[in-house]
């Protein structure tokens, strides 16, 4: 894919940037391993001041920096706006609490003094996709830079600008040259990249194909890779839940990003005795989204990134309406210009085909029934994947059991799955392994060394 600014709600390409040659990677691993050694020796103030700048800075400037997140890859203009202000929150969040998540802990031995201290790993490469082209890089920014570690970002070829802008940002907030580098480059190189023996980790979110190939490549060198991936998550609707609540998040959750997130709800689970209801609102919710230019303010769904998005989509839509499904809403792009699909509602929908068990990436839901709460568990657990869930219940004991049979990383009562700085974030099975956010996201690029003193 060439490295370019397309506007995909008209296909206009806007910019074009040349890759870097092997040479200039090479030139950036250097700078990067050479800043690590002075980076890690600063102290928790001094990097917390430079992080808290860069919150200022994103948050300051949240209005130009959101416009170029939608010229690039389409998200509305209000969630652009917001997802450069949580960055900012994720920064203050690691400035005010990195110290003390990294502090010694003491463990009483037979020992006179013993402990465990978490020290950074050095240089970490940053595999990135085009959906929330900053808070997916921030994501790790925070912690890994609080940490002591240092970046060098392989974001996603549609969003090159806002890169580049990632690294200004953190540039102007005081962090020494080297300490985060974008490189321009496709994806080919990233397992070159690997192979350095200067680069100690990686992280990467994006597809599962993307990440099989960096866990192998990362695997073969022995290096330590996190890896967040798809996600088809369970919208679980039980009949003591508050209903309109739930409809109303169901869209929203569906929807969200263009319907373009891994922890998006993607396949809704709705107790029979209230399903006939449910599927009549929600269908009617759907149907009365606005779709259009994300710039506008009025407007509830963008486009998807890029032309084959919405290729792909359509595709797998054919398909699983080809092996028995309903569609009750959309089903098909959008007419005119730029790369926009109809909010669509499928139900019926057969286990062999693509709704049942593969990923839709845009604004495609998936309804079943299902009888009770047996039967619900079964079908949300029935998944490759198992990123988030979420579960609409008011039924203490169906909370409980919601909450510990649901096959997920990250579990929500009567609330859409949502990423939030003070908690863990990851999957399990083919959604991924390793967690990014809180104490434990910090802790994921260190080495958690054991001291012994006798």
């Amino acid at each position: 894919m060439a490295i370019a600014t397309i506007n995909p709600a008209t296909g206009q390409v806007l910019k074009t940037f040349d890759a870097l040659s092997d040479s200039q990677v090479d030139e950036r691993i250097q700078r990067a391993a050479e800043a690590f050694p002075k980076f890690r020796q600063l102290g928790f103030a001094e990097r917390a001041r430079m992080m808290r700048k860069a919150g200022d800075i994103l948050e300051s400037e949240k209005d130009s920096i959101a416009l170029l997140m939608t010229t690039e890859m389409g998200k509305t203009l209000r969630s652009a706006v917001d997802e450069a202000v949580k960055c900012a929150s994720a920064c203050r969040y690691y400035a005010d609490n990195a110290e003390k998540f990294l502090a010694d802990e003491v463990i009483q031995t037979s020992a006179s003094r013993s402990y465990v201290r978490y020290q950074p790993l050095g240089v970490v490469l940053v595999v990135m996709p085009w959906n929330f082209p900053f808070w997916q890089a921030f994501r790790f920014i925070a912690p890994g830079l609080m940490a002591g570690n240092v970046g060098l970002l392989k974001h996603a070829s549609n969003v090159p600008q806002c890169a580049l802008k990632i690294e200004e940002v953190l540039r102007r907030a005081g962090f020494p040259e080297g300490t985060f580098q974008t490189l321009l480059i496709g994806s080919d190189k990233v397992d070159r990249i690997l192979d350095d023996p200067r680069i100690a980790a990686a992280t990467l979110t994006g597809s599962e194909e993307a990440g099989v190939k960096v866990g192998a490549g990362a695997a073969k060198r022995i290096k330590k890779v996190v890896l967040e991936l798809g996600g088809s998550d369970p919208f679980v609707v039980m009949p003591s839940a508050n209903f309109d609540e739930a409809v109303a998040t169901a869209v929203k959750a569906r929807t969200i990003n263009n319907g373009q997130s891994c922890i998006a709800a993607k396949r809704f689970i709705v107790a029979e005795s209230i399903a006939d209801r449910f599927e009549r609102e929600f269908v009617a919710r759907m149907q009365a989204l606005r779709v259009g230019d994300p710039t506008d303010a009025t407007v509830d769904v963008g486009p998807l990134a890029n032309a084959d998005a919405v290729k792909s989509l359509h595709e797998d839509v054919q398909k699983t309406v080809k092996a028995g499904a309903r569609v009750l809403t959309g089903g098909k792009p959008a007419e005119g210009a730029g790369n926009f699909y109809q909010p669509t509602v499928l139900t019926d929908i057969p286990k062999d085909s693509p709704a049942y068990r593969e990923e839709f990436f845009g604004p495609v839901a998936s309804l079943f029934r299902v009888k009770n709460i047996d039967d619900a568990i079964r079908v949300a657990n029935d998944s490759k994947f198992g990123l988030g869930a979420s579960a609409w219940t008011n039924d203490p004991a169906e909370q409980e059991r919601f909450s510990n049979e649901l096959e997920a990383g990250m579990v929500f009562i009567n609330q859409m799955v949502a990423s939030d700085p003070r908690l863990p974030f990851g999957g399990i099975k083919r959604s991924g392994f390793g967690r990014e956010l809180s104490v434990h996201g910090i802790r994921e690029f260190t080495n958690i060394k054991t001291v012994v003193v006798r």
